[in-house]
């Protein structure tokens, strides 16, 4: 079922951008009295689910969901019909029209994928507001880090102070920081003493592969919160609301600490040091062959953390709206960029469709959706834009040319380049879907 939500999720997101990044094309063109002959939802090689024609153009539905397309009368794009380029250039054609106006046209769908971004940040913002964990707050208990964490020089009970000599307001944000902005330094409060921390060589490529914010996380005490059916620790007589500290004398502030070292100790009798009002008791319990001792631990952040929420009115969610979007393509900007790091190799985490899909939450929640939308609305406007021909990038990197030195690719060139275009774009897809297949068998 939650396989349904996902794929659900992730093709409702993908009709929406598709429908309005063709849309930003259809608009331009029409604008410009350019007849557009198709305009496609999804991909439809040999037949589509429904079409429909009105004022000359067809309308329709692709079985394949790989995207979508308008189609536009005189221009030469991944449908390669060429017999209507050997007629005579008609007044209504793409090919006919000045230079800036075939610019805008193919500009059309990225500046629309920017714009739907920004009208969702806009409404999120004014109807949401936002909320986030501050830094500020974390640092009351201090973190806690695994072993890549450790790697990095961290330690449990650190507390942040800032990345690169700027302090991160958001603590969420401190794992994406310290990847797109390929940080150096981390500098930690440890029992209060301050620390520049040094990042060792060749961590980026570490925590780019790791593809989880968990080594650094918050520091929470182990509060009882209720039993297993089978609890250990129930039956040697632990207490709801009890806080667990320690094992055979040895004290873990700490629910992960505990978590993890509790392992140690499977099928052996231990004595588990816990709080209750304020005395310390130590409890004997046989621990069972999976080494838990059956409670679940008090997990509401907001127990232990005042978060953050900053509401906005709707002319004051415009100008913060703007902000998250110029951000956003700035962020991916940056993400595209360690694809081309020999240190990094992004290359090899490059995901298709089940990599994006897994993105979204298993539950659908209205909030998450329209935020992970707008997150690709950009995304898609980003890869749009690379200059590969048969994106829009490539289209726009001629006209470019064209306008800049006054000549115009001929015909033949320009179906060359599409028919390279859509090689090394397929190729990528199969490569990236490949990356996704092979990870699902690791």
């Amino acid at each position: 079922m939650e396989i349904l939500v996902k794929i659900f999720q992730l093709l409702l997101s993908l009709s929406i951008m598709v429908i309005v990044h063709e849309l930003g094309h259809f608009i331009a063109a029409k604008a410009f009295k350019t007849r557009v002959e198709k305009f496609y939802l999804f991909f439809n090689p040999w037949f589509s689910l429904f079409k429909f024609h009105y004022k000359g153009t067809e309308y329709g539905m692709g079985w394949l969901p790989l995207g979508g397309y308008v189609k536009i009368a005189g221009m030469i794009d991944e449908s390669m019909d060429k017999e209507s380029l050997k007629q005579e250039p008609q007044s209504w054609e793409f090919r006919s029209k000045p230079s800036w106006q075939r610019l805008i046209i193919m500009l059309g769908g990225v500046i629309m994928n920017v714009v739907l971004a920004f009208a969702i940040y806009i409404i999120l913002l004014s109807v949401y507001g936002e909320q986030y964990l501050p830094t500020s707050e974390v640092n009351k208990y201090g973190i806690v880090t695994d072993s890549l964490g450790r790697e990095m020089g961290l330690q449990n009970g650190d507390r942040i102070l800032a990345v690169d000599n700027t302090f991160i307001e958001d603590f969420n944000k401190i794992p994406m920081t310290l990847i797109l902005e390929e940080a150096q330094t981390i500098t930690v409060d440890r029992d209060g003493q301050q620390l520049l921390l040094q990042l060792p060589e060749g961590i980026l490529g570490k925590l780019i592969k790791y593809q989880s914010a968990n080594f650094i996380s918050v520091g929470i005490p182990f509060i009882a919160a209720a039993f297993h059916e089978t609890s250990v620790a129930k039956d040697a007589g632990l207490q709801l609301g009890d806080t667990i500290i320690g094992i055979n004398g040895e004290l873990f502030p700490y629910f992960q600490e505990f978590r993890e070292r509790i392992q140690q100790y499977k099928d052996q009798k231990v004595e588990v040091q816990v709080i209750r009002q304020y005395d310390t008791l130590s409890l004997a319990m046989q621990l069972p062959e999976n080494g838990l001792i059956g409670v679940y631990p008090k997990s509401d952040i907001n127990d232990f953390f005042e978060l953050h929420q900053k509401n906005y009115s709707f002319a004051k969610a415009i100008p913060a709206g703007m902000v998250k979007t110029v951000d956003g393509i700035g962020n991916y900007l940056k993400q595209l960029r360690l694809l081309f790091s020999p240190q990094v190799k992004a290359y090899e985490n490059v995901g298709g469709f089940i990599a994006i899909g897994n993105i979204f939450p298993a539950q659908f929640h209205w909030e998450s959706f329209w935020r992970l939308t707008a997150f690709l609305s950009i995304m898609l406007a980003v890869l749009n834009l690379l200059p590969i021909p048969a994106l829009d990038g490539g289209h726009v990197m001629f006209l470019i040319y064209e306008i800049v030195t006054r000549r115009k690719p001929n015909d033949r060139f320009m179906e060359v380049a599409q028919i390279i275009g859509m090689v090394l774009l397929l190729s990528l897809i199969l490569f990236a879907n490949g990356n996704d297949i092979i990870k699902l068998f690791r």
